[in-house]
């Protein structure tokens, strides 16, 4: 699909594209304009004619994201199928672009013998995103692993960036100034004798076991606070199984909420708020949301 004043594009242009179908809580209301890129020229192709203040939001697999039902004004551009490229680079470098599948990085390393990508297995999201969030699991972190990242500027400028030039904490990451998204990085990665592989099956293992399936969600809802553990407050306050609406704290694993068909994002930002302040009131802490929350709130019924 083509619009006036766009270059030709190769990708998929939709207008008004529901979220929905593109974020792991399947809710959310519509995109202004959706581009999925056919590849890495045609997303810098589009890039480079963006009005210099158009909002742009990033999606990779859209499991660290809750779009409010009003949707997002501005331009969404999907990496995920486009930008999927994956290689050794050396003995010790893995490259991978921002649309990889963090599990298909961890399975790629292992397959070659290769330690230090495994905890990648438990974080359900793309390269991309985890870059962006220094997302972590199993005592791992994005960021402890990166030797160099590449970036696009609003201008369309790209360049490789270590990892001196961002603000890098506990799942958050402060890219510098004009940066507009990742586009590949490279991993470090050193020989496995066989024990990092058997750990990653083993922690998937305990994944199944401990972590619901089966039912849309976005992973952990909220950040692990210093010394303690999201999911241990949750339950000690008595919320697993609280409803609103659509919207479920799991019975499973008090850190993840689920979502039932016909959800509503309200739903699921509305029982973030009221375990944020049970939480709170009964034991003092503030749990910080480990998703992103994006978009307007729908018309009210």
């Amino acid at each position: 699909m083509a619009e006036p004043g766009l270059p030709k594009l190769r990708g998929v242009l939709r207008l008004g594209e529901p979220l929905a179908r593109h974020t792991s809580w399947r809710v959310g209301g519509p995109a202004d304009r959706y581009f999925e890129p056919a590849d890495r020229q045609d997303l810098l192709d589009f890039v480079k004619q963006l009005p210099p203040q158009e909002p742009v939001l990033w999606l990779g697999l859209g499991s660290n994201l809750l779009v409010r039902d009003g949707g997002v004004r501005g331009s969404v551009i999907s990496l995920h199928g486009a930008l999927d490229g994956l290689s050794r680079d050396s003995e010790t470098t893995l490259w991978a672009e921002a649309g990889v599948h963090c599990a298909r990085l961890a399975k790629f390393a292992q397959q070659r013998s290769l330690a230090g990508l495994g905890f990648m297995a438990g974080i359900p999201g793309t390269v991309g995103g985890a870059l962006a969030m220094n997302a972590g699991a199993w005592g791992g972190e994005t960021w402890r692993e990166v030797l160099e990242a590449e970036v696009v500027f609003r201008d369309g400028r790209t360049a490789w960036l270590g990892p001196e030039h961002f603000g890098i904490s506990y799942r958050t990451v402060i890219p510098p100034r004009g940066f507009l998204g990742f586009l590949a990085a490279r991993l470090r990665v050193s020989p496995d004798d066989g024990s990092h592989a058997r750990a990653t099956r083993e922690s998937l293992a305990r994944r199944k076991a401990t972590q619901p399936v089966g039912r849309p969600s976005a992973g952990s809802t909220f950040r692990n606070p210093p010394g303690d553990h999201a999911a241990r407050l949750i339950e000690s306050c008595g919320l697993k199984g609280r409803r609103i609406g659509g919207a479920e704290v799991s019975t499973l694993h008090a850190n993840f909420i689920l979502t039932d068909e016909g959800a509503s994002a309200a739903d699921v930002e509305n029982l973030i708020q009221l375990v944020r302040s049970t939480v709170k009131q009964q034991t003092g802490v503030e749990l910080e949301p480990e998703v992103k929350i994006v978009g307007e709130p729908g018309a009210n019924p």
